[in-house]
């Protein structure tokens, strides 16, 4: 009898993310479909993960994604995507295109490169939301906050407000670009969340958008949309989504939002 091995003979995806964060590969891992395989490239640099040049037309890799990609380059992978929100929102419009089409010079043809920006426009787009509510991790400062907020209306879309999630009482007196060095990104609560986005989101917003990989939400997507009767996605559903219907994978995947089920 042979055991699971989690075996990519469906798809294998490759997914750049921050060097010091364990929250995307856990989320992605619970709610992955069977023979499906997910594989992280660690990423240190600064967002945006490639600069843009003197003319705005092309983008210079940073080291880590290029080496990245050299080593994703030999593992026949499916799709691979830049697991990063803050990088898509600071580089701006047009930088996820501008990124896409410098990685793919890497890959075969039958490799589709994404970004968690694109990931995102997507989703809103496949769930019929224009106008997002977005929820954003409390480690974005306020340049980060204001960069998520413009994307999205820069991409054609009406933001009905924005929630910088408000952490207990022990990090309220650290700044924003403190938190995760101080710990956070391994304390995150997810009721707590829960709470916060219930009891904030407006009548105006058509739906939820949960930014960041590296926030950690995945488990209570099902509760909000049931409570709220919108559909609510946050960034690594969204790019497993993506990912899986890149790779020509059709799954109904239960229990993590409506999204994964289309």
């Amino acid at each position: 009898m042979l055991q699971n091995d989690n075996w990519g003979s469906r798809a294998r995806i490759g997914m750049f993310i921050v060097g010091s964060e364990a929250v995307p590969e856990a989320e992605w891992w619970a709610m992955l479909p069977a023979n499906v395989s997910v594989h992280a490239a660690r990423i240190s640099a600064s967002a945006p993960w490639a600069r843009w040049k003197e003319n705005r037309t092309a983008v210079d890799l940073a080291d880590d994604l290029a080496h990245g990609a050299q080593q994703f380059a030999a593992m026949r992978l499916s799709a691979v995507v830049i697991g990063h929100s803050s990088s898509s929102f600071v580089g701006g419009k047009g930088w996820d295109e501008a990124v896409v089409k410098n990685l793919s010079h890497m890959f075969s043809a039958d490799v589709t490169v994404t970004t968690n920006g694109l990931d995102t426009l997507a989703a809103l787009r496949a769930s019929g939301v224009r106008r997002p509510y977005l929820v954003l991790p409390p480690w974005f400062n306020d340049k980060t906050v204001a960069a998520g907020v413009r994307y999205y209306e820069d991409h054609g879309f009406e933001p009905a407000g924005h929630l910088r999630y408000v952490p207990g009482p022990e990090w309220r007196d650290l700044p924003p670009g403190d938190l995760y060095g101080h710990g956070m990104g391994f304390a995150q609560e997810v009721d707590t969340l829960h709470t916060q986005i219930s009891a904030s989101c407006p009548t105006a917003a058509d739906g939820v958008l949960i930014a960041g990989t590296g926030f950690r939400c995945v488990a209570i997507l099902d509760s909000l949309e049931q409570g709220l009767k919108r559909p609510v996605l946050s960034a690594n559903q969204i790019s497993l989504w993506h990912c899986l219907r890149l790779a020509g994978v059709q799954s109904d995947i239960t229990g993590y939002g409506n999204l994964l089920g289309m």
